[in-house]
């Protein structure tokens, strides 16, 4: 492996550079020690090797000796008890941070431990105490902490807390107002006169409708009621996301490959199920995969759900497969819709459709938690609703066209249970109505020139995830409408 990197790490006068500056000195010292290490230890497979080496190198910290501040330091516990300063200012102390939460052990239970003459895991409370302590005598001390940390509240750490009390509540109020102008000074940095400067809001451009789109899928039909400015910048100014380079697969990747092995094992099985359905269920999961078969967290946590999700998946089938019906996967249907600016086309693909004798039962499969009926039914998740208004006016291939009898969501997570089935009978004239008046004021609405597509018109019904964000520049113009609202 070092014999690898060095050769990587050469540059074209043949300079051997992975040893150098101050990440190089610490690789070094790493692999110094790792090597007199591995003496002790058994051979290990080869594709252990990358996550051992990762398990090792963490917690390595790389610190400048030269090129800092002349007159700061950052310093570690350890450091900070063997040297003296003017002002030491302690940072991080909320609950969890300092000290840390006493990690549970898997593999040596308390008894075990003390039989065998470890420290219990509150020892190293107390030593962080020790350090705490030494830091807070020294002349001068600035005793800090963040009150939120990623936007979730914090709590104090109990050392502060334990001062608090000893102190008084009136020597601890006197004492924060007294350091209230460094926060004031801090929030100044971003406070700008309202005379002097107008911030810019949201964006909310306004293309000629010529230049808008006239189809949209349902799925682009939600981003549309929830975020205008993602189809602005999709189908206006056709930015397309790109992937990251060697992405490790995500929930994304989970949800398609679960759906491509149920549309591959529906399409060859329409009405009769096979003897062996389950096992043919698993050979279309594994074709499904293909190569991210090969990644251990997808054979070691994805695998084993999926195979859950197939025996329920079958069991399932069996008791709904009664003579006389027909299931339908992965159907494509397109519904015209007229709006002032011409014809509106939107299309839906349905992941399974039942024909039975009873009517229509349109099916959507969620690998996560499926909307609410209450959000369904007031059109934010539109996919369901939009099918069922395409399934009526006949607009899905070699389906009847009917109201459907039935719509139904699948969740399949492969957990406890694999699966379960959500079904909403709600499927009747008044929602068809609802869900075509709800296209035509929408399609209408942006067919008129002055109709903006706002980003993030409502903040409380914002798409979890976006690709355009960074377009929108969320984080620049929200903190300011919120101070306005």
């Amino acid at each position: 492996h070092v014999d690898f990197a060095e050769a990587l790490a050469r540059d074209a006068r043949g300079q051997l550079r992975l040893w150098a500056e101050d990440a190089g000195e610490a690789a070094a010292i790493f692999i110094e020690e790792l090597d007199g290490a591995l003496g002790a230890m058994p051979p290990m497979p080869l594709a252990a090797y990358p996550d051992f080496l990762h398990a090792a190198m963490r917690g390595r910290a790389v610190r400048p000796l030269f090129g800092r501040h002349p007159r700061l330091n950052i310093w570690g516990p350890l450091e900070a008890r063997l040297q003296h300063a003017d002002l030491v200012v302690l940072g991080g102390l909320n609950e969890g941070t300092w000290p840390l939460e006493p990690e549970a052990d898997p593999w040596l239970s308390r008894p075990m431990r003390a039989a065998l003459g470890l420290a219990p895991p509150e020892r190293r409370i107390g030593l962080a105490a020790h350090d705490f302590q030494q830091a807070v005598c020294a002349p001068r001390v600035a005793l800090t902490r963040a009150t939120k940390v990623d936007g979730t509240p914090t709590r104090p750490s109990r050392w502060l807390l334990r001062l608090e009390t000893a102190i008084g509540r009136e020597t601890t109020a006197a004492l924060k107002s007294a350091n209230e102008r460094y926060i004031d000074w801090q929030q100044g940095l971003d406070r700008v006169g309202r005379g002097r400067l107008t911030p810019i809001g949201p964006p909310a451009p306004a293309p000629a409708v010529v230049h808008r789109p006239r189809a949209l899928s349902v799925t682009q039909i939600e981003a549309w009621m929830r975020d205008p400015y993602a189809i602005y910048a999709r189908h206006v100014l056709k930015l397309q996301p790109l992937k990251p380079i060697d992405q490790e697969p995500g929930p994304a990747e989970r949800g398609s490959f679960i759906h491509a092995a149920l549309e591959e094992f529906v399409h060859c099985h329409p009405e009769v199920l096979p003897p062996d359905a389950c096992a043919e269920l698993v050979a279309c999961g594994r074709r499904a995969l293909g190569a991210l078969f090969e990644r251990p967290a997808v054979r070691t946590f994805w695998w084993p759900r999926f195979l859950r999700i197939a025996r329920w998946f079958v069991a399932t089938e069996r008791e709904r497969r009664h003579p006389g019906i027909v299931v339908l996967g992965e159907l494509r249907g397109v519904l015209e819709l007229p709006g002032p600016a011409g014809p509106f086309a939107v299309s839906a693909t349905a992941d399974r459709i039942e024909c039975t004798a009873g009517g229509l039962v349109i099916v959507d499969y969620k690998s996560a938690a499926p909307p609410p009926w209450k959000d369904v039914h007031a059109g934010l998740a539109p996919q369901l609703p939009v099918e069922a208004l395409i399934a009526a006016q006949g607009g899905f291939p070699g389906v009847p066209a009917q109201p459907p009898a039935a719509l139904q969501y699948w969740r399949l997570t492969g957990a406890e249970p694999p699966g379960e089935i959500k079904t909403d009978d709600a499927a009747g004239g008044l929602a068809m109505a609802q869900t075509r008046a709800g296209l035509l004021a929408l399609i209408a609405a942006f067919d008129r020139p002055e109709t903006p597509y706002h980003a993030r018109p409502r903040p409380a019904f914002a798409p979890r995830f976006s690709d355009y964000l960074h377009l929108e520049r969320v984080k620049e113009w929200s903190a300011w409408v919120e101070e306005e609202a």
